[in-house]
């Protein structure tokens, strides 16, 4: 039986090769599959396809790190292997697909930049998914808990200009808080990132109460 570590929450991709392994249709499907564990026997048996077809594809996938051996066991004479994803949800590191211009990647947080841009919003949302993924993997690796905090909401403007004049009042609001904490020496700094976009159409059936506002704040108050 392996030593299996819990799964993690997300696992990010953040290698082209990987990206180009993971993509092809029959390995997520392998990849929805296996947040379960099961074989490439079993797994065969239920897509109806060659069992040596499944574990070529399990191989692979296990060589990038995206399964992990569960557990060996001895069936009618062979060793069959049991595998399982390492995260029950993955995601692409978007600067694989579109790598960020050097002077935007050398920009530090709070470098002056066009806060209304669209592609300052994307990028800060995929440095988001990247670092943090990044952390909450390592975090677990030493058994440590990543605190965060997430507040979600929707609002709503009768114009632009007055989403822009909130921009600015919530800008000079943090400005104010942010000089008004202690930058002492040991203390672990956190990066803050605000942002807005059109909320999507509801769904029929999604409650007015329950979109109103939503204050999310990680349930573990260990910090990483």
């Amino acid at each position: 039986m392996a030593d299996r570590q819990i799964a993690l929450p997300i696992g990010l991709i953040d290698q082209p090769d990987r990206v180009r392994l993971a993509l092809s249709p029959m390995r997520r499907q392998l990849l929805e599959r296996l947040r379960t564990p099961a074989s490439a026997s079993q797994i065969a048996a239920e897509m109806t396809i060659g069992r040596q077809r499944v574990n070529y594809h399990l191989r692979a996938l296990e060589r990038a790190g995206l399964l992990e051996l569960v557990e060996e066991r001895q069936r009618r004479g062979c060793t069959e292997r049991v595998l399982v994803t390492r995260a029950k949800l993955f995601v692409v590191d978007p600067t694989v697909v579109n790598p960020a211009e050097p002077q935007d990647a050398a920009k530090p947080p709070g470098a002056a930049q066009d806060r209304f841009a669209v592609e300052h919003l994307i990028n800060s949302a995929a440095a988001t998914v990247r670092d943090v993924a990044r952390m909450q993997a390592r975090a677990q690796e030493e058994g440590t808990r990543l605190l965060t905090v997430t507040i979600d909401t929707e609002l709503s403007f009768p114009t632009p200009a007055d989403l822009e004049r909130f921009a600015d009042k919530l800008a000079d609001f943090v400005a104010r808080e942010a000089a008004a904490l202690a930058s002492t020496p040991g203390n672990r700094r956190y990066r803050l990132v605000i942002g807005a976009h059109p909320a999507p159409a509801r769904t029929t059936g999604v409650s007015d109460e329950s979109d109103r506002s939503r204050l999310r704040r990680s349930p573990h108050r260990r910090p990483h």
